[in-house]
């Protein structure tokens, strides 16, 4: 994968241009601000007043409706969710998007999947930063970029990756390196990444840990804070130096008992569950499975939502921050 550093990359392909930010949740704010302060031009596209069209107007950028950020707009960002840029893009942005535009992502499940078909008059391109927009935003004011992917779909103008790599430029993240993949690779190791590890195995792997040790009688408070409190520290260190850098900063009883045990919990019927996960991925029938959610208005994930909630590791977790909360105060 080639990677991509301030000096391989001219913000200025968006001098004169106007960047129109779809949307304004975690990633639109943070990206719009971002843009802002490296001197790009931000328009900001929302439903009209809407639960952010206030929160972005006290931010100080100019907002417009959908449909008119889309018409002025050299650079249409799609900073919204899976399940809302269909109805946006059908409604708001097909009709008036100007040929030579560039239409862009922040992750491919929209093209990968075809819930979304551009023109062919059009550039498509994707500038996807590897971290949630707040992080976004905290390491850019603090001088560097978190890094990001940036990806080609369909080069109309002939400056369709100059003008995804300025993007990146404009968000920091070529201070920090940038990777050069498909859509395709982005959408199905993303959605890999959130279900097996990132957020459904580490879930699991925490809930199902609590609940062994708390079954056995021990305090739910001791159980979460050594499944779930103690699993930021680890990540962090991973983090900084890979698993070498942790294995050397926890007890030397940690690192053996870890790497003696962790092959009972991670078994080869785990493994075969991950490739179950990438299988249906790739034959699209998740993709299928969460487009039916959209049209059943996310009712079930509502419901799966409302009972995370009540799980006695969320309720002993929310007694035991409340407590940190207090001694931050004092």
């Amino acid at each position: 994968m080639k990677i991509y550093h301030d000096a391989d990359v001219d913000i200025d392909v968006l001098k004169g241009k106007t960047v129109a930010v779809m949307g304004y949740g975690s990633q639109g704010r943070a990206q719009a601000l971002c843009f802002r302060d490296s001197g790009l031009n931000v328009v900001i596209g929302l439903r009209k007043d809407g639960r952010s069209w206030n929160k972005a107007k006290e931010d100080g950028f100019k907002v417009v409706d959908f449909a008119e950020a889309a018409k002025t707009a050299d650079v249409i960002m799609m900073l919204l969710p899976d399940e809302v840029q269909p109805k946006v893009y059908k409604q708001f942005v097909e009709p008036n998007i100007r040929e030579g535009c560039a239409l862009e992502f922040a992750h491919g499940f929209a093209i990968t999947y075809k819930t979304i078909v551009p023109p062919k008059n059009v550039d498509v391109i994707m500038m996807a930063p590897k971290a949630p927009g707040d992080k976004e935003r905290d390491v850019f004011v603090e001088g560097f970029g978190v890094p990001a992917l940036v990806c080609v779909h369909q080069d109309h103008t002939g400056n369709a990756k100059n003008i995804a790599l300025a993007l990146a430029k404009g968000l920091g993240s070529t201070r920090a390196g940038v990777f050069e993949t498909t859509f395709d690779y982005e959408t199905l190791t993303d959605l890999f990444g959130e279900q097996a590890v990132l957020c459904g195995g580490t879930t699991g792997l925490i809930k199902s840990g609590f609940k062994t040790l708390v079954d056995a009688g021990y305090p739910p408070e001791m159980a979460y804070f050594e499944v779930c409190h103690e699993a930021k520290l680890i990540v962090d260190l991973i983090n900084e130096g890979g698993f070498e850098r942790m294995w050397h900063v926890v007890s030397n009883t940690a690192e053996y008992g870890g790497l003696t045990k962790r092959d009972l919990v991670i078994t080869k019927e785990s493994e075969k569950g991950m490739k179950k996960i990438l299988d249906d991925i790739e034959s699209g029938k998740f993709k299928d499975d969460w487009t039916a959610e959209w049209a059943n208005d996310l009712k079930n994930l509502k419901a799966m939502e409302e009972k995370e909630k009540n799980l006695q590791i969320e309720i002993t977790g929310r007694e035991i921050r409340k407590l940190f909360e207090k001694k931050k105060k004092n």
